[in-house]
């Protein structure tokens, strides 16, 4: 890909690379007419939303919500399916049908995803139309069962607990017994929650509505975490201004982001509470309103306890507003913040009556050992080199010095992007974004969706056209490194190349309509391809942007 101009250059009239899809909802009745123009009002609210990206995002979402039943993260006992003539769909050929049509499902999902980032790159489509996308992609996941994931019967058992009497932070699942215990992964059957008491409170309050429903729970456990989606879109708009991106970028790589759709919505994760509340705490802090986006903070870090890592940049953002020497400043911010932090988190934890056990138990998440944690991949490479040439090495241990030493690389990176943050304002807030990313990768344990704990923050910023390619294969390849059942397939090598492949081939199809070159060049040769050079374009292949991709990342050439 040629270099990008350090200057943006200006914008041709409009792209001429792709064909501009018909947008929804068509006009209908005669020009002039009242319901022509109501029609075009309602679509101009839906920010004109092209069409067949729209459907075809729908139609995979669809494809997921029909296979899930089938080979999804069902419950042992389907309640729906289990005893009913359509129990086929669970077993032997069902399932593997149901299966396939969760593939078919991703991959369309994806192939929309990318449509609709050439649209939102090209100017095509404004935030409101990426939007409107999302919104309709995400309906059918509102009530499918969990997909590449178990983990919402890990939510459910773990507030039942403490109504059954048992302390969460102390005992497994398997303690109670019961259908939310049944339906735990056997991996975490005895293994207490990892998570603050704030998410265990919540956790109860579904389970005391939902009794001893078993798919209401999974249902009302989503609409809680959704609350988080809600937020992060609320806020997106303000903070991507403040951070220099562009909101309509920001929304396609955040919310309609196939992650976002299949495994945060669809797998139903509580890293999505955190998503919503680190960008307010931090456009909180940016306004200024500081005491309110430590409670905001505090009050994600009782969720989950990685999302204290923006604590102290939120600290620098408030400290960078005053007089005096930096160590003054931050003594005089300092010490209120920690008032604040600490008043607020005995307060949760004092309601919930859950007291600090969760602390210890956070080591509970180090017993899963796979190599997305790049220290315990490290780990485990080093113990397989060696144990060419030598015999009876123990891989645990290899892995956990290796886990201590990325702790403490950890530690360090975090403390180097404090330092350079203390300017505040928008440096503290990507920089905070990177250290959470740091911490998803650099962490004992990492599982896909901890990546969303950094990209909340930094998917606001500016990003190159490069850097989007690099978002795209990321988000393809982590998106299915898990079975739809839930089982990991990180050590399924050819499949795995198989996803590698996928995303690259995505990731290249965002700015190259038709990569594989599939398309026959017109006969007299007067009508460029798709993909070909054009007025305006760079020379070479032919790249479905214009020559001057910071002004159609960043915002430079307008907002959508």
């Amino acid at each position: 890909m040629t270099a990008q101009p350090s200057t943006p250059l200006p914008r041709p009239e409009a792209p001429a690379t792709v064909t501009a899809e018909p947008v929804l909802p068509p006009a209908r009745g005669p020009v002039g007419t009242p319901e022509a123009g109501r029609t075009s009002r309602i679509a101009d609210r839906l920010g004109r939303p092209p069409r067949g990206t729209l459907l075809l995002g729908l139609a995979a979402s669809l494809l997921m919500l029909v296979g899930a039943p089938g080979s999804g993260g069902i419950p042992m006992r389907d309640p729906v399916l289990g005893n009913s003539a359509l129990s086929f769909w669970r077993y032997g050929h069902g399932a593997l049908i149901a299966g396939a049509l969760i593939y078919l499902g991703l991959a369309l999902m994806v192939w929309a995803w990318v449509r609709l980032g050439r649209d939102v790159l090209a100017h095509r489509a404004g935030g409101r139309a990426v939007l409107t996308v999302a919104g309709v992609w995400l309906i059918p996941m509102l009530v499918t069962p969990p997909l590449f994931t178990r983990d919402p019967y890990s939510y459910l058992a773990q507030g039942a607990l403490p109504l059954a009497g048992f302390d969460p932070y102390v005992v497994g699942p398997d303690s109670m017994g019961g259908i939310f215990t049944d339906n735990v992964h056997f991996f975490w059957q005895d293994t207490p929650a990892p998570y603050g008491p704030l998410f265990i409170a919540l956790a109860q309050g579904i389970v005391l509505l939902a009794g001893k429903n078993l798919l209401l729970g999974v249902v009302l456990m989503r609409l809680t975490l959704a609350t988080g989606l809600v937020l992060l879109v609320a806020v997106l708009p303000a903070l991507t201004r403040h951070l220099g991106g562009r909101p309509a970028v920001a929304l396609w790589l955040a919310v309609a982001n196939p992650v976002m759709v299949v495994h945060m919505i669809g797998g139903i994760h509580n890293d999505l509470l955190v998503v919503g509340m680190l960008p307010l705490a931090a456009l909180l802090a940016l306004r200024g309103r500081f005491l309110t986006a430590i409670v905001v903070a505090t009050l994600a870090m009782a969720v989950k306890a990685s999302a204290g890592l923006i604590l102290p940049f939120l600290v620098l953002l408030w400290a960078a507003k005053l007089r005096g020497s930096f160590w003054s400043r931050l003594v005089r911010t300092g010490l209120p913040s920690v008032a604040v932090f600490g008043v607020l988190f005995g307060a949760v934890t004092v309601f919930t009556g859950l007291g600090l056990g969760w602390l210890p138990a956070l080591k509970s998440p180090s017993l899963i050992v796979n190599w997305l944690s790049w220290p315990t991949g490290a780990g485990q490479a080093l113990h397989g080199v060696l144990g060419m040439f030598l015999d009876d090495l123990n891989e645990q241990a290899f892995v956990d010095v290796a886990r201590v030493v990325g702790a403490a690389l950890l530690v360090l990176l975090v403390a180097g992007l404090w330092w350079r943050a203390r300017g505040g304002g928008a440096t503290a807030v990507h920089h905070a974004g990177v250290a959470l990313a740091l911490a998803a990768v650099l962490s004992p344990a990492t599982l896909p969706w901890y990546v969303s704990w950094g990209f909340s923050l930094l998917a606001m910023a500016a990003w190159s056209a490069r850097g989007l390619q690099w978002v795209v294969f990321g988000s393809v390849w982590m998106m299915i490194v898990y079975y739809p059942t839930g089982e990991t397939a990180l050590y399924n090598w050819p499949f795995l190349a198989l996803c590698a492949a996928g995303g690259v081939l995505a990731a290249v199809s965002l700015l190259h309509p038709d990569p594989l070159r599939l398309r026959r060049r017109s006969a007299d040769g007067d009508t460029p391809p798709t993909g070909s050079p054009a007025p305006g374009t760079r020379e070479g292949p032919g790249p479905l942007v214009p020559a001057t991709p910071a002004s159609l990342v960043d915002g430079t050439a307008g907002r959508g």
